[in-house]
C-alpha cells in the first residue's frame, strides 16, 4: 500500500517530525513492502513553526524577549529572504510548555512577548507573517500584545491600565503614533471558538491555562469590556469572528490591533504541503497525536486530515497518547488506537516513541488481518 503518514505533536513528548518516524518504524516492522511517506502537520499550535518552515524553505533566526510571566528568554523564529515571509510560533514564547506547572496564574500572564517578535519581523522588512497561536498559556485577548506594539488603554479616570484584568474599567483605546509590525500578518488559530460565551477561551481552555471556575466572571468581564470598547473604536466587532478566542484570546487581539486576517492552521500547512495531492495518492493515511477526543473535531489538524480523507475516500487511522469519546471518533476514524493500550500513560509518557512505533506495528497488523483472512 501507498501510506501517507502525517501526524501532528505528541505535546511533551514527541514533535510531529518524530512521531511521524516512529510510527513508520513501528508500521515497516509489520508492513516492509508498503510505500510510505511521511508529512509531519500542524494545526498552528506547538510545532507549527518548524513544520511550515521546513515546507516554506525558511530559516532560522533569533530574537531577545519575555515569555507570558515576563520572563527573558530567547526564542527562534524563521525567515524566508525571498518571500520576505516570517514565520512565528507563539507556543515559543508565550507557550503554555515554557512555564512550571501551577507556578503563575492566568491572570499574572500576559502576550505582551509576542510583539517583540512582530516588530523583529517588521525590522527584517517582512512583508508578510504567518503566525501559529495554538498552545499559549494565556488568557488577555491580546492585550500585552497590544501594549507591546504600542497601544494604551486607558480606565475613566484617566489612568493607564497595566494589567489586563483590570479591563473591566476600560474607556479609551489610543493607537501607536507609528505602525511597527509587519504589513500582512496572518493568524494560523487551532479552533474556531468565538471570543466571549460559553463556548468562549475563558470557560473553554481556560481551565487547561489555570483558570477555576471562580475566575470565569473576572475574566469574561475583562474581555467583554475589551471587545465592547475595541468594537466602538475601532469600527468593527472582532468578538465573534470564528478563532477570535483561540490562544485566550489572542486571535481577537491580532485582528484587532494588527489588522491580521484568521485562518486555520491547518489549511496553512495543508496548502503548502499540496496536503489533497498527497490524500488522494495513498491507499491509506495514518494520523496521530497525543490525546485524540471531541475537541479534536473542533478545528485541529488530526480532525481536519480526518474529514479530508473522507472527502477523497481515503480510510484514515488515528493513533494517540490516549483517547476520549472513543464512539465518537469511530465516526470519523477508521481506527482508533491508544499507547495506554499498551503500557500504562506513566510509561507511554515516559518512552512515547518506543510505544508509538509498537501501537503503529500493532494497527498495522489489526489492518492486515482481515485481508489475510
Amino acid at each position: 500500500m501507498r501510506v501517507l503518514v502525517a501526524p501532528d505533536k505528541f505535546k511533551g513528548t514527541l514533535t510531529a517530525r518524530t512521531a511521524a518516524m516512529a510510527i513508520a518504524h513501528g508500521w515497516r516492522r509489520a508492513c516492509p513492502d508498503d510505500e510510505l511517506e511521511l508529512l509531519p502537520i500542524s494545526d498552528g499550535g506547538d510545532g507549527f513553526g518548524s513544520v511550515l518552515a521546513t515546507l516554506q524553505s525558511a530559516r532560522p533566526a533569533k530574537t531577545v524577549t519575555v515569555d507570558a510571566a515576563g520572563r527573558r528568554c530567547v526564542v527562534s523564529w524563521w525567515w524566508n529572504v525571498a518571500s520576505r515571509t516570517a514565520i512565528i510560533e507563539s507556543a515559543r514564547v508565550i507557550g503554555l510548555a515554557m512555564l512550571p506547572r501551577g507556578k503563575f496564574h492566568p491572570f499574572d500572564l500576559d502576550t505582551r512577548g509576542l510583539a517583540v517578535l512582530l516588530r523583529a519581523a517588521a525590522s527584517r522588512g517582512a512583508r508578510r507573517c504567518l503566525v501559529g497561536i495554538g498552545g499559549s498559556a494565556t488568557n488577555d485577548g491580546g492585550y500585552g500584545l497590544a501594549c507591546g506594539l504600542g497601544w494604551k488603554f486607558w480606565d475613566r479616570q484617566g489612568r493607564h491600565i497595566g494589567q489586563w484584568t483590570d479591563l473591566t474599567g476600560l474607556a479609551r483605546i489610543e493607537r501607536p503614533q507609528e505602525r511597527s509590525w509587519p504589513g500582512r500578518i496572518v493568524v494560523a488559530v487551532d479552533v474556531q471558538n468565538r471570543l466571549l460565551g460559553r463556548h468562549g477561551c475563558t470557560r473553554v481552555y481556560g481551565p487547561q491555562k489555570g483558570l477555576q471556575p471562580g475566575d470565569f466572571a473576572k475574566a469574561e468581564a475583562a474581555l467583554r469590556r475589551l471587545a465592547k470598547v475595541v468594537g466602538e473604536e475601532l469600527g468593527d466587532d472582532f468578538a465573534p469572528k470564528p478563532g477570535a478566542g483561540a490562544a485566550g484570546g489572542l486571535g481577537f487581539g491580532l485582528a484587532a490591533f494588527t489588522g491580521a486576517s484568521l485562518k486555520p492552521g491547518f489549511d496553512l500547512v495543508a496548502d503548502a504541503a499540496r496536503l489533497d495531492a498527497k490524500i488522494r495518492r495513498a491507499d491509506l493515511v495514518i494520523t496521530g497525536e497525543g490525546r485524540i477526543d471531541r475537541s479534536t473535531l473542533m478545528g485541529k489538524g488530526v480532525g481536519e486530515l480526518a474529514a479530508r480523507c473522507r472527502k477523497f475516500e481515503v480510510p484514515c487511522l488515528a493513533l494517540a497518547g490516549c483517547l476520549a469519546d472513543r464512539k465518537v471518533l469511530a465516526k470519523h476514524f477508521s481506527l482508533v488506537a491508544a499507547l495506554t493500550e499498551l503500557t500504562s500513560p506513566e510509561r507511554a509518557q515516559a518512552d512515547a516513541k518506543y510505544w508509538l512505533g509498537k501501537l503503529a506495528a500493532v494497527a498495522a497488523s489489526r489492518c492486515l488481518a482481515p485481508a489475510e483472512s
